[in-house]
């Protein structure tokens, strides 16, 4: 068997290997999205709220030269160098970024996401090995990005890029240097012209802050990374849309909103959500103590359970205390009429599956080697964004509501997971045979209906025409775990409301930051 991966930013992680048969093909929209044409630049961006800075001024951006100065003018030549002999795969690069650069790097975290989105194989004696961050390279490669490490990586990178553009809109807007193209009539508009100031360049910015966060997330990936950030700067510079100026200004705002991001990543404690054995033994200790049966891994031999203390990792939308304080109610007793009812459904859905119900198990499945179910949530919302033809600050805004609810989801939903410690189905009766592999953390409630209740409340509220396709997306990715055999009734119904409580933080958000 190949060897395989692990995980989260400073943590150990785990997932089923038998759901490497669900894996779903990254889309992405490389060759089809059009050129980024917003309705509207949104040049008030600047006094939008942002998550962590204190305010768009945090980080200083110095006032450009003038247009008329040599340094400036010999910028304007080196575009006009570049736009003399463009070869095709130079136009390519340009028409790719031109698409935005908050959809180009969002695809790429997809697919970072599905590259490291599989679990170590055990060791000769029956051990699971455990990933080292600072050791990424050696097996099991760092990350294993299982779903909640993967709701996390998109988090930061979403609201980094958010807040650092909120900055560069404040000093756009200050600084109001046109774009070069509007400058010197002989450089080329190779993009879509706005009235947007072009100091310091938003795609900089958004190269700047995106590689710093994903080089931390996925250190074995510094040179790739790196490589699509100067691509992406440089792509503008040969579409006549910034200058060098505006390039390294706005790369150095994104580096240093970065920093802010990563300190606290470091402190979130994401490092401690594998626990110890001490952890799982008092967590199965304490089901059996009120009398329920404990879940317990089905895997030979049986590995550690995914991220168990995920559910203490800080959120964005709300404090600590209030992941316990909307922890869901108790699922039925594993000895009640309700669950043996419950159990009997499942079985039910598996003895008797038909073409729509294994089409809808294999479509919402997003096991190993996938973008995972957040990021399936991520690859919907931009295909939404693409046709509502935000500006990069809008769509920054945007998957920043959607990431961190999708986070807070995996917190809330983790945190419920291993305070109840309930079997999944096929513990209860062996003879429930699951469509997609059994995932190795407890069962109530559904992380994929917390997923998907938690992405269409805030899609909802993004766009509104959309509520209830969004809703019906949600609730069709919370059936497809009950007929995959994975979960029982009660563990989807309360996942969806569970998720969507969650995705009312990221409205109440949504309405108080300046963006509406």
């Amino acid at each position: 068997m190949r060897k395989i991966i692990i995980p989260i930013l400073l943590v150990a992680v785990t997932f089923s290997l038998t759901e490497i048969s669900c894996s779903k093909k990254i889309q992405g929209r490389t060759d089809e999205a059009p050129m980024l044409a917003p309705s509207n630049v949104d040049i008030n961006a600047g006094t939008w709220k942002p998550v962590l800075l204190t305010g768009p001024t945090e980080f200083p951006v110095p006032a450009p030269a003038a247009v008329n100065t040599p340094g400036y003018i010999a910028e304007l030549n080196e575009i006009k160098g570049y736009q003399k002999s463009l070869s095709n795969e130079q136009e390519k690069k340009i028409k790719y970024w031109g698409a935005g650069s908050v959809l180009r790097w969002n695809e790429l975290m997809r697919e970072l996401v599905a590259k490291y989105n599989l679990p170590p194989y055990q060791n000769p004696d029956g051990t699971y090995p455990f990933p080292s961050a600072a050791n990424p390279f050696a097996y099991p490669l760092f990350p294993f990005a299982n779903p909640p490490y993967s709701a996390r990586a998109y988090a930061y990178i979403a609201a980094a890029q958010y807040d650092a553009l909120v900055a560069a809109w404040h000093y756009k807007k200050l600084y109001n240097r046109a774009a070069p193209s509007k400058t010197d009539g002989n450089v080329k508009a190779l993009l879509p012209q706005t009235e947007l100031p072009s100091y310091p360049s938003e795609d900089a910015v958004l190269a700047g802050v995106t590689a710093e966060m994903m080089k931390l997330l996925f250190p074995g990936e510094i040179a790739f990374i790196q490589q699509k950030a100067e691509e992406a700067m440089l792509s503008k510079i040969m579409a006549g849309a910034a200058t060098r100026s505006d390039i390294e200004a706005g790369e150095a705002l994104g580096r240093f909103v970065a920093q802010k991001f990563t300190a606290r990543a470091r402190t979130d404690r994401a490092g401690a959500a594998a626990g110890t054995p001490t952890d799982w033994l008092a967590l199965e200790t304490s089901a059996t103590s009120r009398g329920e049966i404990p879940w317990f891994s089905l895997e030979i031999p049986k590995r550690p359970p995914m991220l168990p203390l995920f559910g203490r990792v800080r959120p964005f939308l709300f404090d600590e205390a209030t992941v316990v304080a909307i922890r869901p109610g108790p699922p039925p007793s594993t000895s009640s009429q309700k669950m043996k009812e419950e159990t009997e459904e499942i079985l039910n859905f598996i003895k008797n599956p038909t073409s729509e119900t294994i089409r809808i198990t294999h479509f919402w499945a997003d096991g190993v080697g996938t973008y995972t179910p957040p990021g399936h949530w991520n690859a919907i919302a931009a295909e939404d964004f693409i046709k509502a033809k935000f500006s990069e600050v809008r769509w920054a805004r945007n998957m920043a509501l959607l990431n961190m609810a999708l986070m807070d989801a995996a917190i809330v939903c983790w945190d419920t997971k291993f305070f109840y410690f309930n079997p999944r189905p096929t513990q209860l009766n062996s003879n429930i045979k699951t469509l997609t592999g059994i995932p190795n953390f407890p069962a109530y409630t559904s992380g994929h209906s917390t997923f998907s209740g938690a992405a269409a409340a805030i899609l909802g509220y993004i766009i509104p025409s959309r509520a209830k396709a969004y809703d019906d997306m949600a609730k069709e990715a919370s059936l497809s775990r009950m007929y995959g055999g994975i979960h029982y009734r009660s563990d989807c119904e309360v996942g969806l409301v569970s998720g969507k409580q969650v995705g009312g933080y990221a409205v109440l958000r949504a309405q108080t930051d300046g963006a509406d």
